[in-house]
């Protein structure tokens, strides 16, 4: 070890600064000591600019994501989970295994290098609990001011395993919506603590990786039509679009729908619908008929689809227009669930 690395950066009172990203001492420095002691593993330690991959025998399955969530920290995870978290449950919507992601980091100079070792520390957490890896990373820091404190980008790359297509153009007339768990947690704790509100209790993201609980869905029922994760836009954003691109209808049950009573009370003080309002740790589920209960059982046994719910069905045109979505009110009548219009919340991802 030279005696570069002998003197480690100060993780207590230190801050990024521009000489992190310029390519020399301090970037390597910041590498060894943040990156390279939480993120290790045969690819990643060659030190390359990429990495090479095992070949892989079934079609490969690619996604990338942004997140710039604001605060960094928040009630159930930060940053750092999120962005792992959100990566490989994109790569497990498309019905395969995620295996293997990429980092890019956009420092801003000033941020702690305490915060960014927590964030980083939490996504090797994440990373370990999905049985994923990062493979290769790339690092820049902009100037005090044109960042907020710390942005990151993620790429996943995994294997289908899943036997037959898997798309939100294959909902067919017929079959069961189901959902892993309650609606609107992430983006009520998000705006909850950014806001300083406590409407009596702590609301916490539902921020989690889903791998595991899709692989046993597609175990359980393996002809399963749409996987997707209701982030942005929520339930109804995600049906919307669901409906549209199958050219099918959706009815929903709005008694089935699970939403925990502090996410309701929130959402109705701040005057938000929890169907539209994120979240980052639940999917969607959409399955023929003579699958769903299996499919239902497979999503209660995880421990993150405890409250895992039936909540509708996909119809035909003479139930609801085609590329709609209606729901049977708690009073018995129908409303029709539109797309979200607007941003409701920003900067929750």
């Amino acid at each position: 070890m030279t005696d570069f690395y002998m003197r480690p950066l100060d993780m207590k009172n230190g801050a990024v600064d521009l000489t992190h990203g310029a390519g020399g001492r301090a970037t390597a420095q910041l590498i060894h000591d943040v990156f390279g002691r939480h993120f290790t593993n045969a690819w990643l330690d060659e030190g390359h600019d990429g990495a090479l991959l095992p070949p892989m025998t079934r079609p490969v399955a690619v996604s990338c994501d942004g997140h710039v969530v604001r605060p960094l920290f928040f009630p159930g995870g930060d940053i750092g989970r999120l962005s792992v978290a959100g990566t490989v449950n994109d790569v497990a919507m498309c019905g395969a295994r995620p295996l293997y992601l990429t980092a890019s980091f956009i420092l801003e100079e000033g941020f702690p290098l305490k915060d960014l070792d927590a964030v980083v520390a939490s996504m090797a957490k994440t990373c370990e609990e999905a049985g994923v890896a990062i493979v290769t990373g790339d690092t820049k820091v902009v100037e005090r001011g044109h960042g907020d404190g710390v942005y990151i980008a993620i790429s996943g790359i995994g294997e289908k395993i899943s036997e037959g297509t898997i798309s939100g153009r294959a909902a067919r007339p017929g079959d069961a919506v189901l959902i892993s768990g309650t609606m609107g947690d992430h983006g009520t704790a998000i705006l909850s603590f950014r806001e300083g509100m406590s409407f009596g209790t702590t609301v916490e993201s539902d921020c989690a990786p889903l791998n595991e609980m899709v692989e046993a869905v597609l175990s359980a029922a393996p002809h399963v039509h749409v996987l997707r994760d209701p982030t942005r836009g929520g339930l109804a954003a995600t049906l919307n679009e669901i409906a549209s691109q199958s050219n099918v209808g959706i009815l929903l049950e709005e008694s089935t729908v699970p939403v925990r009573p502090e996410v309701r009370s929130a959402c109705e003080f701040l005057g938000l619908d929890p169907l539209y309002v994120a979240n980052e740790g639940k999917m969607i589920v959409i399955v023929p008929e003579d699958e769903a209960d299996a499919a239902l059982a497979a999503m209660r046994a995880s421990p993150y689809g405890e409250n895992s719910a039936r909540i509708g069905h996909v119809t035909d045109d003479s139930d609801v227009p085609v590329g709609m979505v209606e729901m049977v009110t708690l009073m018995g009548g129908r409303r029709t669930v539109d797309w979200l219009a607007g941003e409701q919340l920003p900067r929750i991802c």
